[in-house]
């Protein structure tokens, strides 16, 4: 590993776009289809990888829900929350908002007192074995009919108090925000934190449109702001937090190679980036893997990882008292 990854390893990081769904690594997936007895159009952990070939979003999202298919019962869901959790400690992450999908389990009759179990049990272990500081991010999935967000927010009462905050996922183009203006109107008034995907594969309007129709506080990806100029000045004064996934990018074709990544030019232009690494195993790496790539290709330098851990933290969700003393930390270190 670089001198690089080991100084961008010491920063005192958050990741605030990360499915952990989309954490699910081929050896595992094919150790709960065994357990489960499900069976796959794959027979070993390389013949899932050859199919991380993808031509665009859907093609992903085909793969993402077959591999979701195996997470059963409260211990799969568990050992997937835990061994992210451990890779946060292992890749000096100290705070990780974590995106979850529920209706992708609910269609397939796993209620949420299991995922809710399993998940909430590993965040409290690492809480408590490291101090590993975490939330979850509850998302609608944007293909499916705005009834059905609606049964989810209902669904998800009862466990309101380990939710801190919102999403809105999965196929972006032909789904606009506006589509789900009402159920984010609802989640505000229930008093949860509001992000939403937009600006990946849908255009610039589709940033403007999570802003001022579901009200968010967060752009998860935004990538395509780039195209509006208007937008770029009302993002930069706003300091609105862009949740910028670059491997992600490159593997889903919205750029065709790291050298074409524009996040550089973002932190030059003032907006409030953030780098994240959506879902590690199908898009090429972790955290420490998406800097490391920006390094090598772009020339990411000390300083710029550092903005970029500062403006992680700044952007979590996190109260004031709770992100200065890794702000602290931050402002200490010398690149």
């Amino acid at each position: 590993m670089s001198e690089f990854v080991d100084f961008v390893r010491s920063l005192p990081k958050a990741e605030l776009h990360l499915h952990i769904e989309g954490t699910l690594e081929p050896a595992m997936l094919m150790e709960l289809a065994e357990k489960h007895r499900i069976e796959l159009p794959y027979s070993t952990a390389a013949d899932v990888e050859r199919a991380y070939d993808f031509a665009d979003l859907q093609s992903f999202l085909d793969l993402y829900y077959l591999g979701a298919s195996v997470l059963i019962d409260e211990d799969d869901f568990y050992s997937l929350m835990f061994r992210y959790l451990k890779r946060c400690r292992d890749e000096g992450i100290v705070h990780t908002e974590m995106m979850f999908d529920p209706q992708t389990h609910t269609e397939r009759g796993i209620g949420f007192p299991v995922f809710m179990s399993g998940f909430g049990r590993a965040m409290e272990d690492a809480k408590r074995d490291w101090g590993q500081s975490s939330s979850l991010v509850m998302c609608f999935l944007r293909h499916l009919p705005e009834e059905s967000a609606f049964e989810t927010l209902k669904a998800a009462e009862p466990f309101q108090g380990q939710i801190m905050s919102r999403g809105l996922d999965s196929s972006e183009l032909g789904h606009p925000p506006e589509k789900f203006e009402r159920v984010y109107a609802a989640a505000s008034q229930q008093g949860y934190r509001l992000v939403a995907h937009a600006g990946e594969e849908g255009p610039p309007a589709y940033i403007t449109d999570a802003l001022d129709r579901l009200k968010v506080e967060r752009i998860d990806h935004g990538v395509r702001c780039l195209e509006d100029a208007e937008l770029v000045e009302r993002l930069v004064k706003a300091k609105t937090p862009l949740t910028v996934c670059p491997l992600s990018n490159v593997r889903l074709c919205v750029f065709d190679s790291m050298v074409d990544h524009p996040i550089r030019h973002m932190l030059e232009r003032g907006l409030n980036v953030t780098v994240s690494s959506d879902d590690p195993p199908y898009f090429g790496g972790y955290l420490l893997d998406n800097f490391e790539a920006l390094h090598r290709e772009l020339g990411l330098t000390r300083e710029e990882a550092r903005q970029l851990a500062v403006n992680s933290v700044r952007s979590s969700f996190l109260d004031e008292a709770s992100r200065k003393p890794w702000l602290d930390q931050l402002s200490l270190l010398t690149p």
